[in-house]
């Protein structure tokens, strides 16, 4: 069995452990052998596989941050397409693009996913494990007898032109200056700008600056320059993120639409409903987070998430997660409690050009309330408002309430470390917060060092770490894959039953609500103009009133209860919609 030893450079803490302690208590070592060696260049650990036994987990298990990995790989595993460096992240398969198909890629963050894309992408140069430079050919002989072969050879051939959006749209105001539609017409290939402008809903914005752009419209500027141009591989890292609901549906049209006989697409998304929906096929990428990733053979999308969810691949004997993510098998309809944590009587309030009413509402103790509307509806403002942040021109908060707030923008660029920032989650709730959310591993990093998920894994933990009545957390799915999302999800579902408070929260992905959430408020409105919030609803009546909005009906998977939307104009979806039961039917 093949293994090899994974150092995470920013976790080794040579200060913090005496001075070299896996060094000092590996057997390998001991006897000589340069096993583990300190690195000249950084002064962390690098470790020579090729002179460790069996001693050097000893060595792994001595780590106090966690910073070494031994793994056994699986026996069919040999070389790696691609390597991070020395006891760095390896890569060993690769997703394969279905001309004609919309292909999705569903996995865990640190897996693999961007690295696969960008070499499918011609972004990154594979280079098979080794420190020189890979040649083309060997690339080709490398993949000899497979589908890549065919893949690489085209590419080399110049048979495959490639369009690829990749995942931090932040970057792009830091590369690309002037107007949006400057930036959209020098971008275009196949003369279809009007066309995309008004599929992407971008005439509005076509006179703004790029450095102006919200994330959710720099997001629909990037994939609509990625369309503009002329390719057959279209490739969309997370084209989803900063979206809402609605636009998340009309993207996920507009991608499946676009796919012709002559193009391929391939898709990484974290949004389930969203994946299950614009895609065709589904890869799932599997290993451990951070050492090494492995792509399935493609499946049909129903059956992919559902073989994701139930963490086993059977034809290939591989479970690549301990437990099944199971759903309910109806929307969790509790009784509604009489007890009453908080209300709020017509309140108004007025930012600038937006104004935003909100019908008398009352929240009970032990409820999770999830909040669906578009963005720039006034979503953020009424949470800020319950949270005291703000207050509003007219109505009350009638009863006054502890409240813990995680904003939806998170700060990032503060030095204090996180086991100072967690004090308090760390010495009440380690079981309860610290495990679940896999934050033991980021305790000895500053903030401004963490990942977006990272940050907002340890946002989620100081808010519900607080002492409240009510949580408030603002898209707390943001930036999380989906093993993460859902981890949180029940986390919030036990963290609400176990104490004696209540939880809102506001967010795009309806599965994360649709699992989390005992009742709904809606928002509606003109994005930027006005809002109108009413509820908390049942979840029946809540999502009904919703999806309405949205013209879509969802329904329960027969194999894994997963909430799904249902193709336009089907059986189900006519007969849901002349029933006027839109949600599960």
């Amino acid at each position: 069995m093949r293994r090899i030893a994974v150092v995470h450079k920013s976790r080794c803490n040579p200060q913090g452990c005496g001075g070299y302690l896996c060094i000092r208590v590996c057997p390998e070592n001991r006897m000589g052998k340069e096993c583990i060696v300190i690195d000249p260049k950084d002064k962390k650990i690098m470790i020579n596989e090729e002179q460790c036994g069996s001693g050097i987990t000893i060595a792994a298990n001595k780590c106090p941050f966690d910073a070494i990995q031994i793994i056994n790989l699986p026996e069919a595993l040999d070389k790696p397409i691609h390597r991070y460096g020395k006891n760095g992240f390896s890569l060993y398969s690769l997703p394969t693009p279905v001309f004609g198909k919309v292909l999705g890629i569903v996995g865990r963050n640190g897996i693999g996913k961007s690295t696969a894309i960008k070499i499918l992408a011609g972004a990154l140069q594979p280079n098979l494990g080794m420190d020189t430079e890979v040649k083309f050919d060997d690339l080709l002989q490398f993949f000899k007898g497979t589908e890549a072969q065919t893949f690489f050879e085209k590419l080399k051939d110049n048979k495959i032109k490639i369009s690829y959006k990749p995942q931090q749209i932040d970057l792009i105001p830091k590369t690309v200056k002037g107007l949006v539609e400057d930036l959209l017409r020098k971008v275009d290939e196949t003369n279809s700008f009007d066309k995309i402008v008004q599929e992407l809903d971008l005439k509005d914005i076509l006179k703004n600056d790029v450095a102006t752009l919200s994330g959710g419209e720099l997001q629909r500027v990037a994939i609509a320059a990625t369309v503009l141009k002329k390719a057959n591989l279209y490739i969309f890292d997370e084209p989803t993120s900063y979206l809402d609901i609605k636009q998340r549906i009309n993207i996920s049209k507009f991608i499946k639409n676009f796919v012709a006989e002559d193009t391929a697409v391939v898709v990484v998304e974290h949004d389930l409903i969203i994946l299950d929906y614009m895609t065709d096929l589904i890869h799932i990428m599997y290993g451990a987070e951070s050492a090494y990733g492995i792509v399935s053979l493609p499946k049909p999308a129903k059956a992919g998430i559902n073989t994701f969810l139930e963490g086993f691949i059977k034809e290939q004997n591989m479970r690549f997660r301990d437990h099944q993510i199971k759903f309910f098998s109806r929307p969790p309809e509790k009784q509604m409690r009489s007890i009453t944590l908080t209300s709020w009587t017509n309140l108004n309030k007025k930012l600038g050009k937006f104004s935003l009413r909100a019908d008398s509402g009352v929240v009970g103790r032990n409820r999770v309330i999830g909040i669906l509307g578009e963005n720039g509806i006034g979503k953020t403002t009424f949470a800020k408002i319950l949270a005291g942040v703000i207050d509003p021109d007219n109505g009350n908060v009638n009863e006054k309430v502890r409240v813990s707030y995680k904003p939806q923008y998170l700060q990032s660029d503060s030095t204090e470390i996180v086991a100072v920032f967690l004090h308090d989650a760390m010495r009440k709730y380690e079981t309860l917060l610290i495990r679940p959310l896999e934050l033991k591993h980021l305790l000895t990093k500053k903030l401004n060092e963490l990942s977006g998920g990272e940050l907002q894994r340890v946002s989620i933990a100081k808010c519900l770490a607080e002492e409240a009545d009510l949580y408030l957390l603002d898209e707390p799915s943001a930036y999380l894959d989906v093993e993460q999302r859902l981890a949180v999800s029940k986390l919030m579902k036990d963290y609400a039953e176990q104490k004696t408070c209540s939880i809102m929260v506001v967010d795009h992905d309806l599965l994360f609500l649709d699992y989390i959430s005992d009742e709904l408020m809606v928002f509606d409105g003109v994005p930027a103009k006005e809002g109108e919030a009413t509820g908390p609803f049942s979840m029946n009546d809540g999502m009904n009133n919703f999806l309405t909005r949205l013209n879509i009906t969802m329904r329960r998977d027969q194999e894994s209860n997963r909430p799904r939307i249902n193709k336009p104009g089907s059986v189900m979806d006519r007969e849901q919609k002349e029933e006027r039961k839109l949600y599960y039917g």
